[in-house]
C-alpha cells in the first residue's frame, strides 16, 4: 500500500514538474497612462530616485523602511537600494539608461526574500492632455518563479501595482506643473512690470530733458 501511495505521490511531482517546465522562461508586465503634466515633469520624477517615496506603490507598505541613494543624483548611474519589513524585502535599483523625456531603464535587483534580477523601464510619449506613461518589467522565469505563476497571476499582481503607482504619480505631476505654470505667470508679471517702469522712466528722463533745454525744437529757417 505504501509503495503505491509513493509510487503515486512520484507520479504527481513529475507531472508538477512537467506542467511547470512548459511555463514561458520570459516574463513582461506593462501598463500604461497619461499623466495631465508636461513631459519633462513626469520625467522628472522617475529619473531621480529621491522623488519615488512620493509616489511609489512599495514605499508606504514599510514606514520604516531604510533608504540609501549612491551614485550620480538623478540619471544614468544613480543607485537606490533599500531594506525593510517583509513585504518590501531588501533589493536595489540602478538607473542603467537615461534618455531626456524618452525613456528611464532601470535595473532591479531583489535580494531578499528572495533573489532575482530584473528589468524595469519606463517611457515617455507627449499626448493630448498631457504625457504617456509606459512602465513595464521583465525578466526571466526561474523553476520557482514558474511554479508560483500556476497559484498567482503575476500580471495581476504586479500591474496593481503599477496603477498604485501611476495613481500616486498623478497628483504629484499635477502639484509640480501648477508650481511650474505659477512660477512663469509671476516671471512674466516681473518682466512686464520692470519693461513697464523702464520705460516710464525713459519718458520722465526725455521729459525733464526737454524741459531743460536738452532737447531743441527744430526752427524753421526764413526763405531768401
Amino acid at each position: 500500500m505504501l509503495k503505491k501511495i509513493l509510487v503515486g505521490l512520484a507520479a504527481v511531482i513529475l507531472i508538477l514538474v512537467g506542467v511547470v517546465a512548459t511555463r514561458p522562461s520570459e516574463f513582461s508586465i506593462s501598463r500604461t497612462t497619461t499623466l495631465p503634466a508636461p513631459i519633462d515633469v513626469v520625467f522628472a520624477q522617475v529619473n531621480d530616485f529621491h522623488q519615488w517615496p512620493a509616489w511609489s506603490p512599495w514605499g508606504k507598505l514599510d514606514p520604516n523602511m531604510k533608504s540609501t541613494y549612491t551614485g550620480a543624483e538623478s540619471g544614468t548611474g544613480a543607485v537606490n537600494a533599500w531594506t525593510g519589513n517583509d513585504q518590501v524585502g531588501e533589493g536595489r535599483m540602478t538607473i542603467e539608461e537615461s534618455r531626456p523625456n524618452e525613456l528611464v531603464r532601470i535595473k532591479l535587483e531583489f535580494i531578499k526574500p528572495f533573489t532575482v534580477t530584473n528589468t524595469t523601464t519606463f517611457t515617455f510619449k507627449a499626448a493630448q492632455g498631457g504625457t504617456e506613461v509606459t512602465w513595464t518589467m521583465s525578466g526571466s522565469n526561474n523553476f520557482v518563479s514558474k511554479a508560483f505563476s500556476l497559484v498567482m497571476d503575476m500580471d495581476k499582481m504586479i500591474g496593481k501595482d503599477f496603477e498604485t503607482g501611476f495613481a500616486n504619480l498623478k497628483p504629484v505631476v499635477e502639484a509640480e506643473a501648477a508650481k511650474r505654470a505659477e512660477a512663469v505667470r509671476l516671471a512674466e508679471e516681473k518682466a512686464a512690470a520692470e519693461k513697464a517702469a523702464a520705460e516710464k522712466a525713459a519718458a520722465e528722463k526725455l521729459a525733464a530733458e526737454q524741459a531743460a533745454g536738452g532737447i531743441q525744437p527744430a526752427i524753421a529757417q526764413p526763405t531768401p
